[in-house]
């Protein structure tokens, strides 16, 4: 199985880690060199120095054959954009971005990115811990649409009842004519 990984923070360095043991082929992709000192000593995989919201560096890291692409940098623009480079421009087989914004998360995911929310998930995890009821804020999000200029075309109007009017008329009014993803990624996520 082929992963490629943006961003080698602690999380990144982790999963790059335990994919790389369970056999797996793995890139991990970080502008910053020294991020790939968190990587152990046995780490079979490659190390790619790159912007991972940048298509070439992608193509270079193989995100076109790739069967898992996950993003996990510190932010959730960068986050977005390199998932939906994966997903629409690539074909990766399956995406998932690290998205803090709860909002953005669910929004994200109604637009065809599985995402994952650190901030529900420590919530809900503190909640358990302290014996609480988790309100119901979902950690995971499926991918549940189709970005209106990816895969799908999808009505505008639908995806806004899907992700609520404002994020995915966010999303939408930043589409280029020619439909680029990235561009609707890049003004939803200043938007939302």
């Amino acid at each position: 199985m082929k992963t490629v990984i943006v961003g080698c923070g602690r999380v990144g360095a982790v999963l790059a880690d335990s994919f790389d043991r369970a056999g797996h082929e793995v890139i991990v992709i970080d502008p910053v060199t020294r991020a790939f000192d968190r990587l152990p000593s046995g780490f079979g995989g490659t190390a790619l120095r790159g912007d991972g919201t940048d298509e070439d560096t992608l193509r270079r890291a193989g995100a076109e054959e790739a069967d898992l692409f996950v993003a996990l940098t510190e932010g959730d623009n960068r986050n977005i954009m390199a998932a939906q480079l994966a997903h629409e421009a690539l074909g990766a087989r399956q995406v998932i971005a690290k998205i803090n914004d709860p909002l953005r998360a669910e929004a994200y995911g109604a637009l065809g990115i599985a995402t994952i929310c650190r901030t529900n998930l420590m919530a809900d995890a503190i909640h358990e811990f302290i014996g609480m009821p988790a309100p119901d804020r979902p950690g995971v999000v499926a991918p549940s649409g189709s970005h209106p200029g990816g895969e799908g075309h999808h009505d505008p109007d639908d995806m806004a009842g899907a992700a609520g009017a404002g994020a995915a008329g966010s999303a939408t009014s930043g589409q280029s004519a020619g439909g680029s993803a990235v561009a609707s990624a890049a003004s939803a996520a200043r938007e939302v």
